[in-house]
C-alpha cells in the first residue's frame, strides 16, 4: 500500500519544474488589474458572440465585483516569503466572502479545480485520493479523510486548464483552449471555471520564460487571480520549486500577490 500525505495549503512547493524549455503562448492582450475591480457595466466588452463568424454561444459571465489584486499593500521585505508558513493559520474573512458569493453564483462546494503546467497533471498531482485503498494518511493526517471524501471526483479529474508548458500567459489565451470542450474566444481558465464550477482552485504556474522579468510574471498572474476571484472562486496559490531566474523573484512575486 502506498503511503501518501495530504495537506491543503495556501503556499505549496511542488517537486520540480516541467522543463527548462518553455512553450511560448500566442500573443494575448493584457488588461491592467487596476481595471478589473470596477463594476461590470464599466468594463470593456468583447463583441457579442453572434457577431463573430462561427462563434459558439457563450454563457453570461459570473461576475463578482471585488477589489483587484493590485490594491496597494506594503511590499514584502526581501526573502520574506521564505519565512512564511506553508500552512497558514486560517482562512481570511475576505476569502470566506468570496466563497459564499461563489456559492450564490452556482459554484459547487464539493468541487475544486487545478490550473497549471505539467506538475499538475492529475496522475502526478492528486489523483490517488480518488482511489480508496491506494493511500494511507496514518494517524497524524487521519483528520483529513472527511476533506478527501468531500472533494471526491475532483482529485483525478483532467482539468481543461492544465497542460505541459502552460504558464500564466497561456491559461488566459483563447488560442490555447481545447477547441472540442471550450467555446470560441474562451481561455483555458474561463473554460475550466465554466464547465466544472469549482468553489476552490489550485493555481500552480511554475513554467515561465527564464529571460522574462518577474514584473511580467506578476502582470499575467494577477490577471489569472483576478479572474478567479471574479467568479467567486477561492484561489490556493502555489510557489515553485526551481530558481531558473536566479534570484527567487518569481516566488517573491507569488507571495506578494
Amino acid at each position: 500500500m502506498k503511503f501518501r500525505k495530504f495537506l491543503l495549503i495556501l503556499i505549496i512547493p511542488v517537486l520540480a519544474t516541467c522543463s527548462t524549455g518553455q512553450e511560448i503562448p500566442q500573443a494575448v492582450s493584457i488588461q491592467s488589474t487596476e481595471s478589473l475591480g470596477v463594476a461590470q457595466d464599466e468594463r470593456p466588452t468583447q463583441p457579442a458572440p453572434d457577431t463573430i463568424k462561427g462563434a459558439a454561444t457563450l454563457p453570461t459571465s459570473r461576475t463578482v465585483t471585488l477589489a483587484p489584486t493590485a490594491t496597494s499593500k506594503p511590499s514584502l521585505a526581501k526573502d520574506a516569503w521564505m519565512e512564511m508558513p506553508a500552512v497558514p493559520g486560517g482562512v481570511s474573512d475576505r476569502m470566506r466572502e468570496v466563497y459564499a458569493r461563489g456559492l450564490e453564483l452556482g459554484n459547487d462546494p464539493k468541487r475544486f479545480s487545478v490550473i497549471g503546467d505539467c506538475q499538475n497533471v492529475s496522475s502526478y498531482f492528486l489523483s490517488v485520493f480518488d482511489q480508496p485503498g491506494e493511500f494511507s494518511l496514518g494517524e497524524e493526517y487521519a483528520y483529513l479523510q472527511p476533506t478527501i471524501d468531500h472533494y471526491q471526483d475532483s482529485f483525478s479529474r483532467t482539468s481543461l486548464a492544465v497542460k505541459g508548458g502552460f504558464n500564466a500567459a497561456a491559461v488566459i489565451s483563447p488560442l490555447r483552449a481545447d477547441p472540442e470542450a471550450c467555446n470560441k474566444i474562451e481561455s483555458p481558465l474561463d473554460c475550466e471555471l465554466r464547465t466544472w464550477k469549482p468553489s476552490v482552485v489550485f493555481v500552480s504556474m511554475e513554467t515561465w520564460w527564464s529571460e522574462k522579468p518577474a514584473e511580467e510574471y506578476d502582470k499575467y498572474m494577477r490577471r489569472v487571480i483576478d479572474r478567479i476571484l471574479e467568479t467567486g472562486t477561492v484561489p490556493i496559490i502555489a510557489t515553485k520549486a526551481d530558481n531558473l531566474e536566479g534570484d527567487h523573484s518569481i516566488n517573491a512575486t507569488i507571495a506578494q500577490i
